[in-house]
């Protein structure tokens, strides 16, 4: 009995203390923004080749965002081209991490071939976080200045050799253009991109580029704009930019609402032209902290300094404004995507 009796007085202790432990000990806290990504490598990825508007303007604005997601991480930057961006879009989407470490500098036609069903598309982009949007400018064709298309009514009735590289927003633009308003636009496809459309079109392979951001154009070729080596044909966008202000819009160009309906699909994503995003299942409370440093870097006077210097355009706008707008784009009704569709299958 004395042995039965001290075993039962020993559990009782062994369970009251381990419930005062506990009970002293609470609730586990959660890690901090800040615990988190101190000490951490934080990547951004660009689905470009080096050189063009995508890889300065992820490489700027890489500099500076270490300075204020919380703990200061390191911001590393790396190209991964392919597939006219599909390729680091499904980097994101699969493999990233998901903890908030990787970033990616997304293309912006991404919404429309993922709503188009393009070849090789893995993501859903309603998947993504949108960190923030540094540009909402326009895209602009533009042929070279000895080409014979020199406006979108020279497009009519001659045929213009257009270069844009596999996959991007060029090449839908023509087809959907010759489609739509009867142009005449032969895409050359399968450049790397768009540093190689351009020096294709200088040496005159090519007559011109299919696409390329109005602040990509001043910010990398502004020897060509003084010169005036370029015809603008078209720009792509929901607004005129104030700086082309004799350079149509393509939503414009429509003669009938459902042609309208077709155009605006294929020029909203320029609203967000210029957007970061991180991969699916980031927690919360970090995402918050990369919107909220995405936000202040647009603000940094050091960081307008240097975008103003390098002619890159800053019409900043949040994560939370950006994603309406690429979801939106992904839930296009189903018979303008349709319609779309049916332009870009062979012929």
């Amino acid at each position: 009995m004395r042995q039965n009796f001290d075993a039962s007085r020993a559990a009782v202790w062994l369970f009251g203390s381990l419930a005062t432990i506990c009970a002293g000990a609470g609730p586990a806290r959660a890690e901090t923004p800040a615990e988190f990504y101190k000490g951490k490598t934080v990547s951004i990825v660009i689905g470009t080749s080096a050189g063009n508007d995508y890889d300065l303007r992820g490489r700027l604005i890489g500099k500076y965002l270490q300075r204020y997601i919380p703990g200061q991480p390191t911001v590393v930057v790396r190209n991964m081209p392919g597939a006219g961006g599909i390729t680091a879009a499904n980097h994101l989407a699969a493999l990233a991490p998901r903890d908030g470490t990787s970033l990616h500098m997304i293309m912006s036609n991404m919404m429309s071939s993922q709503a188009l069903g393009v070849k090789g598309v893995k993501f859903d982009t309603r998947d993504f976080a949108w960190i923030g949007n540094s540009t909402s400018v326009p895209n602009v064709m533009a042929t070279w200045l000895t080409s014979p298309v020199k406006t979108i009514a020279d497009a009519r009735v001659k045929t213009a050799l257009m270069g844009a590289p596999t996959g991007t927003a060029g090449a839908l633009y023509g087809e959907v253009m010759n489609a739509v308003l009867k142009t005449k636009f032969n895409l050359v496809t399968g450049y790397p991109g768009g540093v190689e459309v351009n020096l294709a079109m200088e040496r005159g392979e090519v007559d011109g580029r299919a696409s390329n951001s109005w602040a990509a154009w001043k910010a990398n070729n502004a020897d060509w704009l003084a010169a005036k080596k370029l015809n603008f044909l078209v720009q792509i966008g929901l607004e005129r930019h104030p700086e082309l202000p004799d350079t149509p819009l393509l939503i414009e160009l429509a003669e009938t609402e459902a042609d309208r309906r077709i155009l605006t699909f294929v020029s909203a994503d320029t609203a967000i032209s210029r957007s970061l995003v991180a991969s699916p299942g980031v927690p919360p409370e970090r995402i918050e902290a990369l919107r909220r440093a995405f936000d202040a870097v647009m603000k940094d006077p050091q960081f307008l300094a240097d975008a103003e210097r390098s002619k890159m355009d800053v019409s900043a706008m949040t994560g939370e404004e950006a994603q309406k707008i690429a979801d939106s784009i992904v839930n296009t009704p189903p018979d303008v995507i349709e319609r779309a569709r049916a332009f870009l299958e062979p012929k």
